[in-house]
């Protein structure tokens, strides 16, 4: 098991313009060279657009496979360089089934542990312009994932993912996609996730209310 940082990537809102009229987004995430100060909000000099629904501590560090791009590029005939989705990391090795919901990994100078799949947003597939793509990406599980920060630090492009432990469970990335937006309801697999306290809170509350609308 393996993971290091292909690309390191930051960014601030701004509005953009297109057929759908304005929008505003930081979604669009340029490359950076060097070491970059990470703090428990995320790296320096990066910024959400949407404070309602990003920027929490559960949400410091937004990271995506490097071999997601290279699907995508395949099935849409596009190509789909890294910061693609937004992400700040983009990632080389693991993936979503086999990285766990509490892996805790040492990169850079800092430390920093799993806490929830990333939810598919809207603003990627405006921002690609492809067609189909958020329902793909919720049906395959190719999500990325979201990191907090336990020791800040600096990390850089090039650093490796060590990691350092993994809890018991062994509930993965795509265990907790799999639970909330999976088509059939796995009551039992919901119950494991809510047991474990790594998950972020914001995905336990989706996974009480997908529970909750079996008893209405």
């Amino acid at each position: 098991m393996s993971l290091t940082i292909h690309t390191q990537l930051i960014g601030q809102p701004q509005t953009r313009t297109d057929s759908k009229g304005e929008w505003r987004t930081a979604i669009y995430r340029e490359p950076v060279v060097g070491p970059v100060a990470l703090g428990l909000r995320g790296l320096d000099g990066d910024k959400v657009a949407d404070t309602k629904h990003h920027g929490s501590k559960d949400q410091a560090v937004c990271v995506h496979p490097l071999a997601h791009h290279t699907h995508w590029s395949a099935v849409y005939g596009v190509v789909l360089s890294p910061g693609a989705v937004g992400e700040n990391w983009t990632l080389i090795g693991d993936d979503e089934t086999t990285v766990c919901i509490g892996d805790i990994y040492t990169v850079g100078t800092a430390q920093v542990q799993v806490s929830q799949p990333r939810f598919p947003c809207s603003k990627q597939e405006r921002k690609l312009g492809l067609k189909g793509f958020l329902k793909a990406v919720m049906a395959t599980g190719k999500s990325g994932w979201y990191l907090r920060v336990l020791t800040p630090g600096t990390v850089q492009a090039g650093d490796v993912l060590t990691l350092e432990s993994r809890s018991e469970h062994g509930l993965t990335v795509d265990d907790a996609n799999r639970a909330l937006l999976g088509e059939t309801l796995d009551t039992e697999l919901i119950e494991r996730l809510l047991a474990v306290p790594e998950l972020a809170a914001v995905w336990k509350r989706g996974l009480r209310r997908r529970l909750s609308k079996t008893t209405e």
